[in-house]
């Protein structure tokens, strides 16, 4: 019988952590990453999960592989706490652990915005995956790597993404000064191509590209924030280099 782990990161989700932590009662190990809430969210998550792990957040992939090592499971399943595992998600799981052919698995995430699932605007992300040689990369948009093949589940992964425009374009600015600090360490350079041409790109792709906007005002919203996430990235990469930040 092959075991499964959930790993989920936190830091002030009282709103949230309940129901993802019900979505995914069926697992053998819930480990909570706390990153030393000062909200309600580890005492509602207690009477759910297996282990409590507290460290202070120094970037993602650190905060990941922390928990990967006190994980038991052979499988882990990663988990944020604005998403839920379906019925129908839940039931593949345990089939495809039962009798994997992959080392690991991608899942589709439709992003949730205005009310309604951009289903035009989704990301396919590897998030099981067989615990034996996994870890993440990066800080920001951190990577998860497995040794071995990867195959992608049919069922969706429900992300409840966007709390509102205003949380959004924030994220976006929070994300973009991340970024931004990456490419400078790297002795990166903002140009015009940069400032203009990729932002401009992200939007085609979003929108046109992927179908967004086929998901209405929701979609074309979606497609401008990222644009300008984009393009705040090399703005900050430019006042990093000029000390103005």
């Amino acid at each position: 019988m092959r075991t499964l782990s959930v790993i989920i990161p936190s830091f002030n989700e009282e709103d949230y952590i309940e129901d993802a932590l019900r979505s995914v009662s069926f697992a053998d190990e819930i480990i909570l990453i706390d990153s030393f809430s000062t909200d309600k969210t580890v005492e509602l998550a207690k009477p759910y999960i297996t282990k409590l792990l507290q460290r202070e957040f120094d970037n993602f992939s650190a905060q990941k592989n922390y928990a990967l090592e006190h994980a038991s499971g052979e499988w882990v399943l990663f988990l944020d706490a604005d998403e839920r595992v379906t019925h129908s998600l839940e039931d593949e799981i345990k089939q495809t652990i039962s009798q994997p052919k992959h080392s690991g698995y991608k899942i589709n995430f439709p992003h949730f915005y205005m009310n309604r699932f951009l289903y035009h605007h989704s990301d396919d992300v590897l998030r099981l995956v067989k615990r034996a040689g996994a870890h993440y990369t990066g800080t920001v948009h951190e990577k998860l790597h497995c040794e071995g093949s990867i195959g992608k589940l049919k069922n969706h992964m429900l992300h409840y993404t966007y709390k509102g425009l205003e949380p959004y374009i924030l994220k976006k600015e929070s994300y973009a000064w991340f970024q931004a600090e990456q490419l400078y360490e790297k002795g990166k350079k903002a140009t015009w191509f940069h400032l203009w041409i990729k932002p401009g790109y992200r939007f085609f792709r979003s929108y046109i590209l992927k179908g967004g906007f086929r998901d209405g005002i929701p979609g074309l919203t979606v497609a401008m924030v990222n644009a300008y996430g984009v393009f705040q990235r090399y703005v900050k990469l430019r006042l990093l280099h000029k000390q103005l930040r």
